[in-house]
């Protein structure tokens, strides 16, 4: 173990350290999140690090926190536990070997807000849990309930989440949360993971990656202790697996999971499942536990609209506590439908430019910095384009978008063409109506309304109508 008043040794080993680190996440990423990290002591198993500024710590903590702690107990086992704080210049010396006075007494870090001294809330700890959430994957913890902006694309699946994390018994089993890429379905399934070690820190709770389990599984049967590996999957309380799709087609992983599931099933312990499809959906996986995962509430995610994703967006600048042009928020909403993670990135990305090159956030300056990412969305859905796939679905001729005929089989989809072309397109309702037969823009308004009743009313229409956006913005 290195001694704690071997300033020399102990700032060998923090250049090592940040070595790999650089090596691994490349030169941009080490520039632009990890080049101010800077050493403040080491006391007893316990290294502490610095960084200039709350969104910094933030983006260390969440994005590089494991790696970070992992190099360090590489390069002295007896280092287990990595404290990031946020320090004032004052505080911390900005050298490159990064070693301040190495002393056993708590450093007073303090941070300004609007020109007054505030102290720092709790500093993040990246630390092993206990043997159940050491196998756990990290929980990221901007990931909770207060943070998740809800609209009604998540509505369901965010009242499932809190009931299962809030109640004493199992509400329905197992809840398994889908939608597409981005959609928050990993934010409800941290979120239900930090609720439960709250309220019920009795509760044994495993939460990982399907990938994950099937490598533990491998490597079980690599060294013969499959018996162990049974007994800790089915001696939790809850168990959560994420992107369950990831062991379609994998024969004997789906038959352990398939055991597991039962076991916890059987024994009134909760599953929770998120995959990127519904159960019926899954291709790859076999019959019977397609049919458990459909057994108790499946809940799906709907693509955002705008109203969600401004929210979404305004939430998170606040708690980023950055001053963002509302104009810049809308802009955003509006360019970057594609999910919320790409989203809340594009947004991160801005914030980082400001801070770091120190230029006042502008719309000129959004659209310079995320000129690339803009481009990528900025893929126009032509009417011509939604005829198509409504004609294709509804097994009608592209010519009947644009007939005078008035059947329902024609008309409805007809409807839900031009309500498409309203919902994905920047044309008015005049130039919709000119593409469908030289219609009046009152049809085409009738229309809209007329699909948001049936939407309203109709589950089955509802997922029809909603499948189509789905498509065409794929």
């Amino acid at each position: 173990m290195l001694d704690r008043d071997g300033g020399g040794e102990l700032a060998a080993c923090w250049a090592r350290v940040r070595g790999r680190l650089r090596a691994e996440c490349g030169e941009t990423v080490y520039r632009s999140w990890l080049r101010s990290l800077t050493l403040v002591r080491r006391d007893g198993d316990m290294v502490v690090l610095s960084v200039p500024s709350r969104f910094v710590r933030d983006r260390v903590t969440t994005q590089y926190g494991d790696r970070l702690r992992a190099l360090w107990t590489d390069e002295d086992p007896a280092v287990i536990v990595v404290e990031v704080v946020v320090a004032s210049s004052a505080a911390v010396s900005d050298s490159d070997a990064g070693l301040s006075a190495l002393r056993p007494s708590v450093v007073d870090v303090s941070v300004a807000d609007d020109d007054v001294e505030q102290p720092l809330r709790a500093p993040v700890v990246l630390r092993p849990a206990d043997p159940t959430e050491s196998m756990s994957a990290p929980l990221d913890p901007r990931f909770t309930f207060a943070n998740f902006v809800v609209g009604k694309p998540n509505e369901l699946a965010f009242a499932a989440a809190r009931r299962v994390a809030e109640s004493e018994t199992v509400p329905f089993n197992p809840l398994f949360l889908y939608g597409g890429v981005g959609l928050g379905k990993t934010h409800l399934m941290h979120a239900i993971a930090w609720n439960l070690r709250e309220k019920h820190p009795h509760r044994r709770v495993l939460y990982m990656s399907a990938e994950k389990f099937m490598y533990q599984f491998i490597r079980a049967l690599r060294f013969k202790d499959t018996v162990a590996f049974k007994d800790q999957f089915r001696s939790v309380d809850v168990l959560m697996i994420d992107d369950v799709q990831f062991i379609s087609g994998k024969d004997s992983t789906q038959e352990e999971f398939f055991h597991t599931f039962n076991a916890l099933v059987d024994q009134n312990r909760q599953v929770i499942i998120s995959a990127d499809k519904s159960p019926n959906d899954l291709d790859g996986l076999e019959e019977r536990l397609r049919s458990r995962l459909g057994w108790g509430l499946v809940a799906d995610i709907h693509p955002t609209t705008y109203e969600l994703r401004l929210g979404i967006m305004q939430s998170k600048a606040e708690r980023l506590e950055v001053a963002i042009p509302p104009k810049v928020l809308e802009f955003l909403a509006h360019k970057i439908s594609s999910n919320v993670r790409e989203l809340e990135g594009a947004l991160n990305r801005i914030v980082a430019h400001s801070t770091l090159v120190g230029r006042s956030i502008s719309l000129e300056a959004t659209q310079e910095v995320l000129h690339d990412l803009l481009k990528a969305n900025d893929r126009r859905i032509t009417i011509e384009e939604i005829q198509r796939k409504v004609a294709s679905h509804f097994n009608i001729r592209i010519t009947d978008m644009h007939s005078a005929r008035r059947s329902r089989s024609i008309a409805r989809p007809r409807q839900v063409a031009m309500y498409l072309a309203k919902q994905l397109t920047q044309r008015s309702l005049p130039e919709i109506g000119r593409k469908f037969g030289g219609r009046d823009h009152t049809t085409v308004m009738h229309a809209v309304k007329k699909v948001d009743e049936l939407r309203a009313a109709d589950r089955h229409f509802d997922e029809d109508v909603d499948m189509l956006r789905r498509m065409l913005e794929s």
